[in-house]
């Protein structure tokens, strides 16, 4: 009997030689395998999410500039999330999914040719010197501060005419440059700030929803 254990045992070591590099080299083999398919579905299923106007996606279609963009804790995922609602045209006139989708190409241009990311951030990516701007078109203080500051009867409104006239209106500590926009630059960097503030960033920025609400 031992010396049936003993010839197993024997065998067991000769089967799983450690100091093979052939087996290491299976091991390495395998698992390369494996990851490679892991990350191949993770890919697949990121595109989805990322895809624009996407079934069950993260990122609206463009046109969803044509409605209210809302913002609410949800318990069952513990953040906040943007919510989608009735129609709110931007600039109060509602356009084509391609007449928002150039108005959006344009307005991300003129945030890349700007530089903003020198200041601000997006998605978290970016500068810290100025606030991120992610989540800009939520923010509550363009109705309740800018809107009696600049005058003017919109969000939107507001929003265009700071970005064209900075230096006229006071930002605390930091002031920020004229780039001279022009109405048009201005407003399609408003329609993509509106875009972005409707995609599900899973809560980001942090307590974003928080401030609204002390606001």
């Amino acid at each position: 009997m031992n010396q049936k254990v003993s010839g197993i045992s024997k065998g067991a070591k000769a089967a799983l030689d450690l100091s093979d590099p052939t087996f290491w080299r299976a091991g390495a083999i395998s698992t390369t395998l494996v990851m490679l398919v892991v990350l191949t579905f993770l890919t697949i299923n990121s595109l989805h999410v990322l895809d624009e106007g996407a079934p069950g996606g993260n990122v609206p279609a463009y046109d969803v500039i044509n409605q209210h963009i809302g913002y609410q804790y949800d318990w069952a995922r513990r953040e906040d999330v943007p919510v989608i609602g009735g129609p709110e045209p931007l600039f109060g006139q509602k356009v084509t999914p391609a007449q928002a989708a150039q108005m959006i190409d344009r307005g991300k241009l003129v945030i890349q040719s700007r530089a903003c990311m020198d200041c601000h951030t997006f998605f978290g990516n970016g500068a810290y010197y100025g606030p991120d701007l992610t989540k800009a078109w939520l923010d509550p203080a363009w109705k309740q501060i800018w809107m009696p500051m600049t005058g003017q009867k919109t969000e939107e409104g507001a929003m265009v005419e700071f970005l064209m006239h900075p230096e006229k209106y006071p930002t605390w500590n930091r002031r920020m440059p004229n780039l001279q926009l022009t109405e048009t630059e201005a407003r399609d960097t408003v329609a993509y700030l509106k875009w972005v503030a409707a995609v599900d960033t899973n809560g980001w920025p942090a307590n974003f929803g928080q401030t609204q609400q002390h606001q």
